[in-house]
This record gives structure tokens, C-alpha cells and sequence, in this order.
């Protein structure tokens, strides 16, 4: 097997190539934040985020076996990802979730679908009816596991 030599990258050709992924970037990614904040500001208005909370809750208060506050990042978290997170911390922080909790809300989170841009994104590279599939079986696979490590951890199988 023969291994290229390893050289220093040229500059012109660093920056050719970072123009050319930010340009992508703010044609692509971008739009979709903003579709995605869009919406979610939509349905916040008109209750709609209230709704998915409500059927969200006894999902992650019963199988998560997480606080209720934790429905609230985890909606945040399809919006930005980060987001999700860094509320997760918060509700660890203020003494609302404990490690158990907070190991299996990032963990739920990180099997999620990435966020609402990548959810876009998905759509229009693979037709709406595969990405309704994929987020379905993803939305599934990652409470199941969630559920699982819940109840692994609650029985002290494992311990943290």
C-alpha cells in the first residue's frame, strides 16, 4: 500500500476550500435555522409547542423517568441541539435532575435527530416520506434506549 507524503497545505488552496464550505453553509444550513426558528416561534404562538409538551410529559416523566421541566430542552434541543443541552445542565445545576437523569436525557438527546436544520436538510436530500421514516424509527430507537438505561440504572444494575 502506498501512503501519499504528508505536506504542509497551501494557503490559497486552505482558503479556497473554506470560502467554498462557508458559502454552503450560509446557502444551505443557514435558511434552515431560520425555517426552523420560524416555526417554532409559530407554534409557540399558537400553542402548538404547548401541545407536543403536554403529550411529551408522560413520556419523559414515565419512561425517561425525568422531571417535567425536561420536556422543555428536549423540544429545545430539536431547535438547536446545544440548546438542549446546556438545559439539561440547568436542571442539574438548580438540583432539579439528578446524574442518573441527566444521563439518560443526553443520552435520549444524542440519538435524536440532529435539530430541526438537519431535519430540513434530510427532506430535501432524501424526499419527506423517508425523513418522516427515519425520524420516526430514530425518535423511537432513542427513547427505547433512554427507557432501558432508565430503568437499568433505577434497579442499580449499574451505578454512577
Amino acid at each position: 500500500m502506498e501512503i501519499p507524503p504528508i505536506r504542509r497545505p497551501q494557503l490559497g488552496n486552505l482558503l479556497k476550500k473554506i470560502r467554498a464550505r462557508l458559502v454552503w453553509y450560509l446557502k444551505e444550513a443557514v435558511p434552515m435555522f431560520i425555517l426552523g426558528t420560524l416555526l417554532l416561534f409559530t407554534a409557540d404562538r399558537t400553542g402548538f409547542l404547548t401541545l407536543i409538551k403536554r403529550l411529551g410529559d408522560p413520556i419523559v416523566m414515565g419512561l425517561l423517568g425525568l422531571p417535567e421541566k425536561a420536556t422543555e430542552s428536549f423540544i429545545i434541543g430539536f431547535l438547536r441541539r446545544d440548546y438542549g443541552a446546556a438545559g439539561f445542565f440547568m436542571l442539574s445545576k438548580n438540583g432539579i435532575m439528578n446524574a442518573r437523569q441527566v444521563c439518560v436525557a443526553l443520552i435520549v438527546i444524542t440519538l435524536f435527530m440532529p435539530c430541526i436544520a438537519q431535519f430540513f436538510v434530510t427532506i430535501k436530500e432524501r424526499g419527506l416520506k423517508t425523513t418522516l421514516a427515519i425520524a420516526a424509527f430514530v425518535l423511537t430507537f432513542s427513547l427505547g434506549v433512554g427507557g432501558l438505561l432508565n430503568w437499568i440504572l433505577k434497579e442499580g444494575w449499574i451505578r454512577l
